[in-house]
This record gives C-alpha cells, structure tokens and sequence, in this order.
C-alpha cells in the first residue's frame, strides 16, 4: 500500500475535509517512501552486491546536509508490460545540487534499486531538466552512473531521452565542467554520455563500459570474455583511454572528485579557485640538479620534477596509467591552479606516439576551456617512428596536440629540460606555435634532430668515403654539437626566452604566471574550428 492510500484509510476520503495535519502528515508518508524506495529489500541487494545507493553515494559525494533535492516526486505516465501498476517515486534518478567545499554542484545519481537505473522518458526529463539548471547556474555537473541503459517497456521514448542527454553534454562542453563517475553498468548508448564529459571515473569490480556486451561479442566474432575483460575499469583506464581515474573503492572515488572539483572553476567565466600557499613561491629547487641527469640518454621520472616545483609537491595527475609516455596533471604554484603538460623520459622515452597526442590535447583544451595556465615540461626525443604509427595516423593525431596548443590562449609557459627534437619539439608549445615564454636549462639540446643522426645525414658521404669511418663520424657528431647543439644556439635566435637556472625554475615560473594573469587573447571570428580527427 503506498503512503497515499495508508493516509486515505484515516477519518474522510474527501481531500476537502482534511485538516492541515492529515495533509501533512500524507505528505512525510510519501516522503519518507521516496527515501526508503518501493522495495524495503532492495537496498539490501544493493549492498550485497557490494554497492551504495544512489542516496549514500551523493552523501559522500556532498558536504554533509548541503543536498537539494530536484523532482522527488516525479513518476512515469507510461502503460503497458506492467508499467502502469509500477509507478514507484524518482523513476530510477535522484537529481539535486549541492556544495563540495561550499561551492555549489549539480548532481545525479541512477537509482539501481528502481528498474534497474534504467532510463525512461520521464527518468529522462529529470535529467535534462538538471542540465539546464547547471549551464544556467554556471555549477558544475557530476552524473552518478549505474543503471541498465534503456528502458526496454518505453521503447523509443527512451532512447529519445538519451538523445536529449547527448544534446546538453555537448552543449554544456566548455562552459561548465562535467565529470562522470561509474559505480555499476553502463551499456550500449548510454555509454556516449561519459565520453562527451570532461572526466571520467571508475570503480574496479561495479563498473563496466561497453557498446556491445560480451553475450553480443560472442555471438557476432566468437571471442569469450567478460564484462570486466571487455569494459573494466583497468580495461578503460590503461587501454582504451575512456576513463580518467580508477579506484579501489567508491569512498576514494569520491575523495577524488571532490579534491578535482575543488581545483576547478565554476564555469569558463571565472578563474579557478586561488587558496593561500604555506609553501615559498621563491623557494630554490636544489633537487632539480640530481633529478634529472645530463646524459640526454639517462631515463628518470618526470613526476620528480613536477612534485619539485609545485606547491608542497602536490599534483592531481589525469591518465596516469594510459599514454604513459606523457604526464597530464593539475597542481597549485604559489596558490594558483596550473595544468602540467611533460614528456615522461620513463617511458618509452618521453616520444611522442598516437595515445599521448590524443591524451595531451584533450587535457590542453579542457585547461585552455577553463582558463588554467599551461605549464609544459619539454624532454622529447621526437614521434615514435613505426608503421603500425604511421598507418594508425600519427600525422592526424599529433596534429591534434598541435591544433590544442596553437588555439590556447590561456597563459603558456614551456621549459626545455634536456632533449627537444624535430617536430615533437615544435609541437609541445614551442615559442614558433605561440608559448608566451620559452625557457631552458643549461642543459637543453634543441635541435632537428640528434647530434648523431644529423651527422650521419649531412656528412653520410664524407663517413662513407674515409678510411676511417668511425673516426670521421665521431668528429663530425662533434662538430655538430658544437655548431648547432649548444644550449644557448636557440636563445641568440630568440627561439628561447631565457636559459635559467634549473633551481630557480618554481620561482621564475610563479613569476612569469603572474604576470600573465591578466593575459587576454582575441580568436578569429568563426562559428568554430575543424580540429583534425
């Protein structure tokens, strides 16, 4: 019996004579029902599969007691295959807003407990009415993610409300930010709403993504795998690229969201958050000297670097298990917000390849859409060569990075650590694509190419004539180095600003930060661009 028809069981059926009381008190019985939802054993079986309702998780999610809640009451007008004697409150969404750390945030959450989290047209209609309010409130948007896909009893008016989904996602990329957090399935179409967001994250043991699901797979190509095999959050995170983040547990999920959305701007008319730094804005890096070694050949880990000059060595990184081969991260210098962009000589040796192009332009448009300064760490020995890259299109995507770069007009600062050749180097917001401050240490290498390959080019006839091959190949790598390789060849060309001291670097780039604050930059006029695919 629902909390209606308990209460229409009191002294009079005719809603006219009912006091204020009995109004009131049907409506804490109706309420009291949505909170607890149609199936008292329902959140039983939710938690037995080892996840929270919709309810907890925007709990963790949100300072505490900050939620409104948006449509509460809301039930399907649908009919057929049962559904009109089903009618529970919510229709499977609870959609609200909120506050992490004080600052307003718009929030929903699938509901398992109810059709599965599946989507219906009035499910639908809650959704897109919340999007709405997000982009006109300028708040960003978190979306909850655990539910069937479709409903399949409301046939094509489902899928028409992941239609209007779509439409909101991309409206809304660039204005306001939005993350994806996925805490059970997500299947089929439904699967495009995450990807059009901002940030993706994911739960290791309750979260799949996938078109087609394994029983599918199966069928059409024969292969046998699971759904964590197929669309895991490993699978996602280290291979496909699709998620940003990966954890163990919801708890630290939501840690982390809170922590990104506290390093991010309400929308892309503000700046993001500036908080007061305890750590010297002009404390010297003495650890950069040992750090990175001047063998261009030695292999060390970018991420020593970046904990050196950020403030107090903290930084949120994005991808770290994908396109290993490049570092995207967001960190504070002197209380403000920067976005990290570096070549990671760990792995594969800092080359620049298909998924790191890919991995590095879409975290430089995020930045550049929400006004974070770049900061780009430069050890790039060039594109990793190959067929498999060529075929794949190497040229088309890493013309992505350049495309990402060459329209930031957010405040860009490059470093030239050690290598930087060919046109990786061009690429990585060099001072020709329009890096506001070029800078180096003493030990860059800034060249077409290695000392010695170009030898071997230009002098390949002189090495092949000689008696002595080897020898006369050694001296020419040497000369060179010594004509065009040495540190300060870029700088009299004014392809570099400066050559630094590498343990001044935390406080020139704090400096040169702040000066270009109030950096403002005009694009052509143009409906958009037509950035390479």
């Amino acid at each position: 019996m629902s909390a209606r028809e308990k209460t229409l069981t009191g002294p009079s059926d005719n809603r006219s004579d009912w006091t204020t009381d009995e109004r009131l008190e049907e409506l804490r019985l109706i309420k009291e029902e949505v909170l607890q939802g149609p199936d008292p054993m329902a959140t039983e079986r939710q938690h037995a599969r080892g996840k929270l309702t919709a309810r907890e998780r925007i709990d963790l999610l949100l300072d505490e007691g900050s939620f409104t809640e948006v449509e509460p009451l809301r039930r399907h007008r649908a009919s057929g295959f049962g559904l009109e004697t089903n009618r529970p409150y919510t229709d499977g969404v609870v959609t609200g807003w909120g506050t992490v750390f004080g600052r307003t945030v718009f929030v929903y959450a699938h509901d398992f407990r109810i059709f599965g989290g599946a989507l219906g047209e009035a499910h639908a209609a809650k959704i897109h009415k919340l999007m709405d309010m997000a982009s006109a409130a300028g708040a960003p948007l978190v979306s909850l993610n655990d539910g069937a896909g479709a409903r399949i009893q409301e046939g094509v008016s489902a899928l028409a409300g992941y239609g209007g989904i779509f439409q909101r996602n991309t409206r809304a990329s660039g204005v306001i930010p939005q993350i994806s957090v996925m805490l059970g399935p997500c299947a089929g179409g439904a699967s495009y709403s995450p990807a059009l967001t901002d940030f993706v994250f994911m739960v290791r043991g309750i979260s799949q993504m996938f078109i087609t699901g394994p029983d599918v797979v199966r069928a059409v190509t024969g292969e046998e795998i699971t759904q964590d095999g197929l669309g895991g959050a490993d699978v996602h995170a280290a291979t496909s690229g699709v998620a940003h983040f990966v954890y163990d547990d919801v708890r630290s999920c939501m840690e982390d969201v809170r922590y990104l959305l506290a390093l991010l701007p309400a929308n892309n008319r503000e700046l993001p958050p500036t908080v007061p730094s305890g750590d010297p804005a002009d404390r010297r890096c003495d650890a950069l000297l040992d750090l990175v070694p001047n063998d261009s050949s030695a292999v060390y880990d970018i991420r020593g670097v970046i904990e050196e000059i950020v403030d107090d060595g903290e930084y949120f990184e994005v991808h770290p298990l994908w396109a290993t081969n490049i570092v995207c991260a967001l960190a504070r210098m002197g209380g403000d917000v920067v976005g990290v962009v570096a070549n990671q000589p760990s792995s594969y040796a800092g080359v620049l390849d298909i998924d790191a192009s890919e991995k590095a332009a879409r975290f430089v448009q995020f930045c550049d859409a929400f006004n974070i300064p770049l900061v780009t760490l430069i050890d790039v020995p060039g594109f990793l060569p190959g067929v498999d890259q060529e075929h794949n299109g190497i040229i088309r995507r890493g013309a992505k990075l350049l495309y990402a770069y060459c329209n930031a007009t957010v405040p860009r600062i490059s470093l030239v650590l050690r290598k930087a050749y060919g046109g990786a180097y061009i690429v990585m917001d060099s001072r020709s694509i329009g890096t506001d401050l070029a800078l180096a240490w003493p030990s860059n290498e800034i060249a077409v190419m290695g000392a010695e390959g170009a030898a071997n080019v230009i002098f390949r006839r002189d090495i092949k004539g000689a008696e002595n091959p080897d020898e006369v190949r050694r001296q020419k790598i040497k000369e060179y180095e010594a004509e065009l390789m040495h540190p300060y060849y870029a700088a009299e060309r004014g392809l570099v600003d400066d050559v630094i001291d590498p343990r001044d670097t935390r406080r020139i780039i704090i400096k040169s930060l702040a000066m270009l604050r109030a950096k403002h930059a005009d694009l052509p006029s143009r409906k958009h661009g037509n950035p390479p695919q």
